[in-house]
Formats: C-alpha cells, sequence, structure tokens
C-alpha cells in the first residue's frame, strides 16, 4: 500500500475525531494546551492502537463486534454529546461542567472514534499488509486533526458563546446517527 494511500485513508479515519474535537474544543472552558493535548493524545494513541488490534485480531473478534460496534459508537457519543447539551443550557454561574477530556468522558470518546480504526487493521491483515507503519501514520494524523479541531471549536466558542456547547453536543449525537446510517441501520 502506497504512502499517499495510507494517509488519505488516516485522514478518512481521522475526520470523526477532528468533528468530536471541534465540539469538546467549543464546550472546554479552559485557556491552556493541557485538554488539546491531552484529548489528542488520547485519540492519537487509539487510533495507532485499534488498527493493531483489528490486525492481531484477524477475522474472529471483528466478525463478533462488527455486528454491533457502530451501537457502541452511536451509544457512546450520545451519551457525551446529550451532556454537554444539557451543561450548555445550565446557567452561566451553575458549577463548573466536567472536563470532556479527563476520566471517562475521554476514554468513551477515544473508544468511540476509534472503532473505525479496528476494522482497518482487520483488512490490513486480510490483506496480508504490515501494520506498524499505516498505524504510526493513522495516529499522527489523528493526533494533529484533533488539535487543529480543538482550535477551531475554541475560536467558534468565542465567536458565539454558550450556544457552540449545545452545537458541539448536537454535532456529537450526529455523528453518531452517521455512524448507525453508515452501517445500514
Amino acid at each position: 500500500m502506497s504512502l499517499i494511500t495510507i494517509i488519505i485513508l488516516a485522514v478518512g479515519l481521522g475526520v470523526d475525531a477532528f468533528s468530536v474535537a471541534i465540539g469538546i474544543g467549543a464546550a472546554n472552558d479552559k485557556k491552556s494546551w493541557a485538554p488539546v493535548l491531552r484529548l489528542a493524545v488520547a485519540f492519537g494513541l487509539f487510533q495507532f492502537a485499534m488498527p493493531i488490534i483489528g490486525w492481531l485480531a484477524g477475522l474472529t473478534v471483528v466478525e463478533i463486534i462488527a455486528s454491533f460496534d457502530h451501537w457502541i459508537a452511536f451509544t457512546l457519543l450520545a451519551l457525551v454529546g446529550g451532556k454537554m447539551i444539557w451543561e450548555g443550557f445550565e446557567k452561566e454561574n451553575d458549577e463548573k461542567k466536567a472536563d470532556q477530556t479527563l476520566g471517562w468522558p475521554l476514554l468513551m470518546l477515544s473508544i468511540a472514534t476509534s472503532i473505525d480504526a479496528l476494522a482497518v487493521g482487520f483488512s490490513f491483515s486480510v490483506l496480508k499488509t504490515p501494520i506498524l507503519l499505516p498505524a504510526v501514520i493513522i495516529g499522527i494524523v489523528c493526533f494533529l486533526m484533533t488539535v487543529t479541531g480543538m482550535i477551531f471549536g475554541n475560536v467558534l466558542a468565542k465567536i458565539f458563546g454558550k450556544k457552540v456547547e449545545i452545537f458541539g453536543g448536537l454535532v456529537l449525537i450526529a455523528i453518531g446517527v452517521k455512524i448507525l446510517m453508515d452501517h445500514g441501520v
């Protein structure tokens, strides 16, 4: 597989992470690089690891979860998106909103945005294609797209205020619905 093909594949896999990062960046009120780097590193690591796991798992595990992986991604995105929408409607002086780049929300988003990479790893296994270089490229591209998405989301929040958090939650849910539609549900 050519380097250009791998990069195009990596960008395709990174689109969900980029979109989610825009929503998280819009909702994040911290003015530091820590949340940006936490999200980018987590998404990048998961996008790196999932193709390797899929490649190692081969036919068995991927066939087992392929029938419901889209439901897992949808549920995780809908939960986090719903929470963001809820917090978007809360008054400004309410207690501090949860940071989506920490703990369970971070783990759920990382899994949800990288499930497709598991299937890509499986396809590499079937094609008898080495996985390490593609996995590294996928992880790096995802990292860069996540950083870009977080910065863009933060700029949108500065322009449009708290309403962007509601929009960000809706975007997460829309991505989940798109995943379901892509799988024929």
